[in-house]
Protein backbone atom coordinates (compact mmCIF):
# COMPACT_ATOMS: atom_id res chain seq x y z
CA UNK A 1 0.00 0.00 0.00
CA UNK A 2 1.39 3.49 -0.70
CA UNK A 3 1.76 6.11 2.05
CA UNK A 4 -1.59 8.00 0.89
CA UNK A 5 -3.72 4.89 1.10
CA UNK A 6 -2.43 3.88 4.40
CA UNK A 7 -3.33 7.53 5.86
CA UNK A 8 -6.76 7.05 4.23
CA UNK A 9 -7.32 3.72 5.58
CA UNK A 10 -6.49 4.73 9.10
CA UNK A 11 -8.76 8.12 8.81
CA UNK A 12 -11.48 5.89 7.79
CA UNK A 13 -11.07 3.30 10.53
CA UNK A 14 -10.69 6.12 13.33
CA UNK A 15 -13.67 7.58 11.91
CA UNK A 16 -15.54 4.38 11.79
CA UNK A 17 -14.27 3.39 15.71
CA UNK A 18 -14.66 6.78 16.97
CA UNK A 19 -18.52 6.22 15.63
CA UNK A 20 -19.13 3.12 17.47
CA UNK A 21 -18.10 4.09 20.62
CA UNK A 22 -19.56 7.66 20.51
CA UNK A 23 -22.74 5.39 19.85
CA UNK A 24 -21.97 2.42 21.94
CA UNK A 25 -19.02 2.47 23.89
CA UNK A 26 -19.27 6.43 25.12
CA UNK A 27 -16.07 5.74 26.41
CA UNK A 28 -13.25 8.85 26.03
CA UNK A 29 -12.61 9.19 22.47
CA UNK A 30 -8.87 8.08 22.52
CA UNK A 31 -10.03 5.53 24.73
CA UNK A 32 -12.56 4.66 22.99
CA UNK A 33 -11.30 3.96 19.68
CA UNK A 34 -7.75 2.11 21.01
CA UNK A 35 -10.31 -0.60 22.62
CA UNK A 36 -12.63 -0.95 19.36
CA UNK A 37 -9.45 -1.30 17.31
CA UNK A 38 -8.07 -3.24 19.99
CA UNK A 39 -11.35 -5.92 20.02
CA UNK A 40 -10.74 -5.89 16.37
CA UNK A 41 -7.50 -7.32 15.98
CA UNK A 42 -8.57 -9.85 18.31
CA UNK A 43 -11.04 -10.99 16.97
CA UNK A 44 -9.37 -11.36 13.87
CA UNK A 45 -6.69 -13.14 15.53
CA UNK A 46 -9.55 -15.63 17.02
CA UNK A 47 -11.03 -16.01 13.70
CA UNK A 48 -8.17 -17.22 11.94
CA UNK A 49 -7.40 -19.53 15.15
CA UNK A 50 -11.16 -20.78 14.50
CA UNK A 51 -10.70 -21.11 10.57
CA UNK A 52 -6.89 -21.22 9.74
CA UNK A 53 -7.18 -21.55 5.88
CA UNK A 54 -8.93 -17.55 5.88
CA UNK A 55 -5.52 -16.18 6.83
CA UNK A 56 -6.71 -13.05 8.02
CA UNK A 57 -4.50 -12.56 11.07
CA UNK A 58 -0.77 -12.78 8.48
CA UNK A 59 -2.66 -10.99 6.35
CA UNK A 60 -3.23 -7.79 8.53
CA UNK A 61 0.00 -8.55 10.56
CA UNK A 62 1.82 -7.65 7.26
CA UNK A 63 -0.12 -4.70 6.79
CA UNK A 64 0.79 -3.61 10.39
CA UNK A 65 4.05 -4.08 9.70
CA UNK A 66 4.08 -1.79 6.60
CA UNK A 67 3.22 0.79 8.57
CA UNK A 68 6.34 1.51 10.73
CA UNK A 69 4.64 2.74 13.69
CA UNK A 70 7.81 3.61 15.23
CA UNK A 71 8.67 5.89 12.49
CA UNK A 72 5.15 7.31 12.04
CA UNK A 73 5.41 8.36 15.47
CA UNK A 74 8.77 9.37 16.20
CA UNK A 75 9.78 11.08 12.94
CA UNK A 76 6.19 12.00 11.83
CA UNK A 77 3.18 12.85 14.47
CA UNK A 78 5.44 13.24 17.40
CA UNK A 79 6.28 16.67 17.16
CA UNK A 80 2.77 18.15 15.90
CA UNK A 81 1.14 16.56 19.20
CA UNK A 82 3.79 17.65 20.90
CA UNK A 83 3.18 21.24 19.80
CA UNK A 84 0.01 21.00 20.26
CA UNK A 85 0.27 20.05 23.80
CA UNK A 86 2.53 22.51 25.35
CA UNK A 87 0.25 25.43 23.28
CA UNK A 88 -2.20 24.83 26.40
CA UNK A 89 0.12 24.84 29.06
CA UNK A 90 0.67 27.96 30.76
CA UNK A 91 4.25 29.59 31.36
CA UNK A 92 3.45 31.35 34.76
CA UNK A 93 1.36 28.22 36.11
CA UNK A 94 4.26 25.66 35.01
CA UNK A 95 6.50 28.60 37.19
CA UNK A 96 4.82 27.52 40.08
CA UNK A 97 5.31 23.85 39.82
CA UNK A 98 8.96 24.61 38.17
CA UNK A 99 10.45 22.35 41.12
CA UNK A 100 8.43 19.45 41.22
CA UNK A 101 8.16 19.16 37.30
CA UNK A 102 12.29 19.37 37.31
CA UNK A 103 12.44 17.18 40.21
CA UNK A 104 10.14 14.49 38.51
CA UNK A 105 11.53 14.63 34.74
CA UNK A 106 15.32 13.96 36.28
CA UNK A 107 15.38 12.09 40.01
CA UNK A 108 11.89 10.33 39.13
CA UNK A 109 13.05 9.28 35.73
CA UNK A 110 16.37 8.02 37.02
CA UNK A 111 14.22 6.40 40.22
CA UNK A 112 12.02 5.02 37.91
CA UNK A 113 14.77 3.47 34.90
CA UNK A 114 16.62 1.69 37.83
CA UNK A 115 13.53 0.21 39.73
CA UNK A 116 12.15 -1.14 36.62
CA UNK A 117 15.40 -2.37 34.93
CA UNK A 118 16.63 -4.19 38.14
CA UNK A 119 12.85 -5.70 38.92
CA UNK A 120 12.89 -7.18 34.86
CA UNK A 121 16.11 -7.85 34.87
CA UNK A 122 15.53 -10.69 37.88
CA UNK A 123 12.27 -11.49 36.58
CA UNK A 124 13.50 -12.25 33.18
CA UNK A 125 17.10 -13.24 33.30
CA UNK A 126 17.76 -10.19 30.82
CA UNK A 127 21.34 -8.89 31.27
CA UNK A 128 20.96 -5.61 33.35
CA UNK A 129 22.16 -2.93 30.92
CA UNK A 130 19.14 -4.61 28.47
CA UNK A 131 16.55 -4.45 31.33
CA UNK A 132 17.99 -0.53 32.31
CA UNK A 133 16.61 0.06 28.66
CA UNK A 134 13.46 -1.59 28.66
CA UNK A 135 13.02 0.86 32.36
CA UNK A 136 13.80 3.91 30.31
CA UNK A 137 11.52 3.36 27.68
CA UNK A 138 8.71 2.60 29.88
CA UNK A 139 9.42 5.34 32.63
CA UNK A 140 8.40 8.57 31.40
CA UNK A 141 4.64 9.44 31.22
CA UNK A 142 3.39 9.88 27.99
CA UNK A 143 2.00 13.35 26.93
CA UNK A 144 -0.33 12.44 24.36
CA UNK A 145 -1.74 9.97 26.29
CA UNK A 146 -1.63 12.43 29.54
CA UNK A 147 -2.95 15.30 27.87
CA UNK A 148 -5.91 13.24 26.03
CA UNK A 149 -7.21 12.00 29.56
CA UNK A 150 -7.16 15.56 30.68
CA UNK A 151 -9.27 16.63 28.55
CA UNK A 152 -11.71 14.33 29.79
CA UNK A 153 -10.53 14.22 33.59
CA UNK A 154 -11.67 17.81 34.69
CA UNK A 155 -8.77 17.84 37.48
CA UNK A 156 -8.03 21.09 39.52
CA UNK A 157 -5.75 23.55 37.23
CA UNK A 158 -2.61 23.05 39.56
CA UNK A 159 -2.92 19.19 39.83
CA UNK A 160 -3.19 19.28 36.22
CA UNK A 161 -0.23 21.30 35.38
CA UNK A 162 2.03 18.73 37.34
CA UNK A 163 0.94 16.34 35.84
CA UNK A 164 1.01 17.55 32.14
CA UNK A 165 4.12 19.68 32.79
CA UNK A 166 5.89 16.65 34.08
CA UNK A 167 4.31 14.42 31.15
CA UNK A 168 5.14 17.27 28.33
CA UNK A 169 9.67 17.08 30.04
CA UNK A 170 9.64 13.65 31.68
CA UNK A 171 9.05 12.33 27.91
CA UNK A 172 12.09 14.40 26.27
CA UNK A 173 14.67 13.62 28.94
CA UNK A 174 13.27 10.07 28.81
CA UNK A 175 13.94 9.89 25.36
CA UNK A 176 17.20 11.49 25.79
CA UNK A 177 18.25 8.44 28.50
CA UNK A 178 16.77 5.63 25.99
CA UNK A 179 19.09 6.74 23.57
CA UNK A 180 22.04 6.87 25.58
CA UNK A 181 21.39 3.17 27.24
CA UNK A 182 20.43 1.87 23.95
CA UNK A 183 24.00 2.81 22.99
CA UNK A 184 25.82 1.18 25.68
CA UNK A 185 23.49 -1.86 25.35
CA UNK A 186 23.81 -1.85 21.93
CA UNK A 187 27.06 -0.37 20.17
CA UNK A 188 27.00 -3.58 17.47
CA UNK A 189 24.01 -1.46 16.00
CA UNK A 190 25.84 1.83 14.96
CA UNK A 191 24.75 3.52 17.96
CA UNK A 192 27.43 5.81 20.26
CA UNK A 193 29.04 4.08 22.90
CA UNK A 194 31.22 4.87 25.54
CA UNK A 195 31.61 5.43 28.98
CA UNK A 196 29.64 7.72 31.56
CA UNK A 197 31.05 10.83 30.31
CA UNK A 198 30.26 10.11 26.79
CA UNK A 199 27.06 9.16 27.97
CA UNK A 200 26.33 12.86 30.50
CA UNK A 201 27.80 14.61 26.98
CA UNK A 202 25.06 13.07 24.82
CA UNK A 203 22.45 14.23 27.28
CA UNK A 204 23.82 17.45 27.75
CA UNK A 205 23.94 18.12 23.61
CA UNK A 206 20.45 16.55 23.37
CA UNK A 207 18.47 18.17 26.36
CA UNK A 208 20.00 21.37 26.81
CA UNK A 209 19.99 21.75 22.28
CA UNK A 210 16.96 20.58 22.13
CA UNK A 211 15.36 23.51 24.44
CA UNK A 212 17.75 26.16 23.16
CA UNK A 213 16.80 25.64 19.76
CA UNK A 214 13.26 25.31 20.28
CA UNK A 215 12.87 28.83 22.33
CA UNK A 216 15.26 30.48 19.51
CA UNK A 217 12.98 28.94 16.96
CA UNK A 218 9.78 29.83 18.96
CA UNK A 219 11.05 33.31 19.75
CA UNK A 220 11.61 33.86 15.57
CA UNK A 221 8.50 33.19 14.74
CA UNK A 222 6.76 34.82 17.39
CA UNK A 223 8.88 37.98 16.28
CA UNK A 224 7.58 37.57 12.78
CA UNK A 225 3.53 36.99 13.85
CA UNK A 226 4.19 40.03 15.58
CA UNK A 227 4.49 41.86 12.39
CA UNK A 228 1.37 39.87 10.61
CA UNK A 229 -2.28 40.28 10.85
CA UNK A 230 -3.25 37.48 8.82
CA UNK A 231 -4.48 34.56 10.70
CA UNK A 232 -4.57 32.03 8.04
CA UNK A 233 -0.85 32.70 7.68
CA UNK A 234 0.09 32.90 11.23
CA UNK A 235 -1.75 29.33 11.25
CA UNK A 236 1.08 28.14 8.97
CA UNK A 237 3.79 29.36 10.26
CA UNK A 238 2.99 27.59 13.37
CA UNK A 239 2.96 24.85 11.70
CA UNK A 240 5.52 25.24 9.84
CA UNK A 241 7.58 25.43 13.29
CA UNK A 242 6.29 22.71 14.68
CA UNK A 243 7.29 20.09 11.75
CA UNK A 244 10.42 22.28 10.43
CA UNK A 245 12.24 22.61 13.97
CA UNK A 246 11.60 18.68 14.53
CA UNK A 247 12.95 17.54 11.50
CA UNK A 248 16.15 20.10 12.12
CA UNK A 249 16.65 19.08 15.71
CA UNK A 250 16.72 15.41 14.53
CA UNK A 251 19.40 17.02 11.35
CA UNK A 252 21.46 18.57 14.76
CA UNK A 253 21.29 15.20 16.96
CA UNK A 254 19.34 17.72 19.82
CA UNK A 255 16.08 16.75 21.27
CA UNK A 256 13.23 17.18 19.00
CA UNK A 257 10.17 16.32 21.41
CA UNK A 258 12.40 18.81 23.87
CA UNK A 259 12.31 21.48 20.96
CA UNK A 260 8.37 21.06 20.36
CA UNK A 261 7.35 21.56 24.24
CA UNK A 262 10.07 24.46 24.33
CA UNK A 263 8.67 26.00 21.26
CA UNK A 264 5.09 25.57 22.21
CA UNK A 265 5.66 26.46 25.49
CA UNK A 266 6.82 29.85 23.55
CA UNK A 267 4.16 30.56 20.84
CA UNK A 268 1.19 29.42 23.27
CA UNK A 269 2.27 31.70 26.38
CA UNK A 270 4.04 34.56 24.36
CA UNK A 271 3.09 34.80 21.08
CA UNK A 272 -0.88 34.12 22.28
CA UNK A 273 -0.26 37.25 24.38
CA UNK A 274 1.82 39.33 22.52
CA UNK A 275 1.87 38.30 18.79
CA UNK A 276 -1.17 37.42 17.83
CA UNK A 277 -4.82 39.62 17.19
CA UNK A 278 -8.11 38.04 18.89
CA UNK A 279 -9.21 36.49 15.64
CA UNK A 280 -5.83 34.55 15.16
CA UNK A 281 -5.71 33.47 18.77
CA UNK A 282 -8.73 31.68 18.01
CA UNK A 283 -8.31 30.15 14.68
CA UNK A 284 -4.28 29.19 15.52
CA UNK A 285 -6.12 27.73 19.37
CA UNK A 286 -8.64 25.63 16.63
CA UNK A 287 -6.57 24.38 14.26
CA UNK A 288 -4.20 22.35 16.76
CA UNK A 289 -7.03 21.34 18.81
CA UNK A 290 -8.75 19.69 15.97
CA UNK A 291 -4.65 18.79 14.90
CA UNK A 292 -4.23 17.32 18.27
CA UNK A 293 -7.63 15.48 18.48
CA UNK A 294 -7.46 14.07 14.89
CA UNK A 295 -3.61 13.07 15.19
CA UNK A 296 -4.72 11.16 18.76
CA UNK A 297 -7.70 9.19 17.32
CA UNK A 298 -5.24 8.09 14.69
CA UNK A 299 -2.38 7.29 17.46
CA UNK A 300 -4.97 5.10 19.88
CA UNK A 301 -6.42 3.29 16.66
CA UNK A 302 -2.45 1.94 15.68
CA UNK A 303 -1.40 1.44 18.98
CA UNK A 304 -4.63 -1.33 19.08
CA UNK A 305 -3.57 -2.49 16.15
CA UNK A 306 0.02 -2.91 17.31
CA UNK A 307 -0.96 -5.97 19.21
CA UNK A 308 -0.21 -8.41 16.04
CA UNK A 309 3.86 -7.18 16.61
CA UNK A 310 3.72 -8.89 19.74
CA UNK A 311 4.41 -12.52 20.96
CA UNK A 312 1.96 -13.91 22.86
CA UNK A 313 4.69 -16.93 24.54
CA UNK A 314 3.32 -17.69 28.43
CA UNK A 315 6.91 -16.51 29.84
CA UNK A 316 6.55 -13.34 27.61
CA UNK A 317 3.01 -12.81 29.41
CA UNK A 318 3.56 -13.43 32.44
CA UNK A 319 7.03 -11.40 32.39
CA UNK A 320 4.38 -8.60 31.12
CA UNK A 321 2.00 -8.87 33.88
CA UNK A 322 4.59 -8.71 36.42
CA UNK A 323 6.00 -5.73 35.32
CA UNK A 324 2.79 -3.17 35.25
CA UNK A 325 2.91 -3.79 39.31
CA UNK A 326 6.85 -3.19 38.44
CA UNK A 327 6.07 -0.31 36.94
CA UNK A 328 3.66 0.75 39.52
CA UNK A 329 5.90 0.73 41.97
CA UNK A 330 8.91 2.43 40.42
CA UNK A 331 5.97 5.42 39.04
CA UNK A 332 5.39 5.65 42.91
CA UNK A 333 9.06 6.22 43.87
CA UNK A 334 9.44 8.65 40.88
CA UNK A 335 6.19 10.77 42.73
CA UNK A 336 6.93 9.91 45.97
CA UNK A 337 10.61 10.96 46.56
CA UNK A 338 10.29 14.61 45.01
CA UNK A 339 7.07 15.23 46.45
CA UNK A 340 9.06 14.41 49.83
CA UNK A 341 12.29 16.04 48.92
CA UNK A 342 9.85 19.39 48.58
CA UNK A 343 7.63 18.80 51.87
CA UNK A 344 9.45 21.01 54.02
CA UNK A 345 9.10 23.95 51.18
CA UNK A 346 5.91 23.69 50.74
CA UNK A 347 2.63 21.84 51.31
CA UNK A 348 1.26 19.20 49.63
CA UNK A 349 -2.47 17.69 49.58
CA UNK A 350 -2.49 14.01 50.47
CA UNK A 351 -3.97 13.00 47.32
CA UNK A 352 -0.81 14.23 45.61
CA UNK A 353 1.53 11.23 45.22
CA UNK A 354 -1.75 8.67 44.68
CA UNK A 355 -3.14 10.58 42.39
CA UNK A 356 -0.33 11.58 40.17
CA UNK A 357 1.26 7.80 40.19
CA UNK A 358 -1.79 6.11 38.87
CA UNK A 359 -2.45 9.43 36.11
CA UNK A 360 1.17 8.77 35.05
CA UNK A 361 0.26 6.92 32.08
CA UNK A 362 2.11 5.39 29.24
CA UNK A 363 1.54 5.45 25.69
CA UNK A 364 2.35 4.93 21.72
CA UNK A 365 5.79 6.46 22.62
CA UNK A 366 7.09 3.56 24.74
CA UNK A 367 5.45 1.21 22.50
CA UNK A 368 7.50 3.29 19.33
CA UNK A 369 10.64 3.17 21.47
CA UNK A 370 10.16 -0.47 21.82
CA UNK A 371 9.78 -1.18 18.11
CA UNK A 372 12.55 1.35 17.29
CA UNK A 373 15.56 -1.09 19.38
CA UNK A 374 18.08 -3.90 17.35
CA UNK A 375 16.98 -7.03 16.81
CA UNK A 376 18.14 -9.14 19.63
CA UNK A 377 17.04 -12.09 21.82
CA UNK A 378 15.51 -9.61 24.08
CA UNK A 379 13.70 -7.88 21.57
CA UNK A 380 10.16 -9.75 22.01
CA UNK A 381 9.68 -9.77 25.70
CA UNK A 382 10.62 -6.02 26.17
CA UNK A 383 8.25 -5.54 22.98
CA UNK A 384 5.03 -7.84 24.97
CA UNK A 385 5.89 -6.29 28.56
CA UNK A 386 5.97 -2.73 27.07
CA UNK A 387 2.30 -3.19 25.05
CA UNK A 388 0.89 -5.12 28.15
CA UNK A 389 2.08 -2.01 30.06
CA UNK A 390 0.83 0.60 28.12
CA UNK A 391 -3.04 -1.19 27.68
CA UNK A 392 -3.52 -1.61 30.84
CA UNK A 393 -2.04 2.19 31.65
CA UNK A 394 -4.65 3.84 28.67
CA UNK A 395 -7.67 1.62 29.38
CA UNK A 396 -7.61 0.87 33.27
CA UNK A 397 -5.79 3.62 34.73
CA UNK A 398 -6.78 6.32 31.95
CA UNK A 399 -10.93 5.47 32.98
CA UNK A 400 -10.34 5.30 36.42
CA UNK A 401 -8.24 8.33 37.15
CA UNK A 402 -11.02 10.85 37.47
CA UNK A 403 -12.98 8.86 39.64
CA UNK A 404 -9.83 8.17 41.94
CA UNK A 405 -9.23 11.92 42.37
CA UNK A 406 -12.98 12.48 43.22
CA UNK A 407 -12.54 9.57 46.01
CA UNK A 408 -9.20 11.39 47.22
CA UNK A 409 -11.43 14.50 47.85
CA UNK A 410 -10.87 16.61 44.50
CA UNK A 411 -10.79 20.71 44.99
CA UNK A 412 -9.65 23.67 43.75
CA UNK A 413 -6.99 23.69 46.84
CA UNK A 414 -5.22 20.85 45.88
CA UNK A 415 -1.48 21.42 45.06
Amino acid sequence: MTILQITSLLIVLAGLFGAINYLFLKLPTAIGILLVALLSSLGVMGLDMAVPSLGMAAAVRTEVSGIEFSDALLEGMLGLLLFAGALHVRIADLRAQWRLVFLMATIGIALSTVIVGVGFSWLTGMPLLVALVFGSLVSPTDPVAVLGVLREANLPRSLETKIAGESLFNDGVGYVVFLVLVGMAFPEDGSQAGGLADAARLFVQEALGGAALGLILGWLTFRIMRRIDDYSLEVLLTLGLAFGGYELAVYLHVSAPIMAVCAGLLIGDVGTRHGMSEQTRHYVEAFWKLIDEILNAVLFLMIGFEVFAIAFEAEFLIAGMLSIALTLLARLAAVAVPVLLLKPFRSFSSGVIPIMTWGGLKGGISVALALSLPESDWKAPILTATYMIVIFSIIVQGLTVTRLANRMGRSPEMV
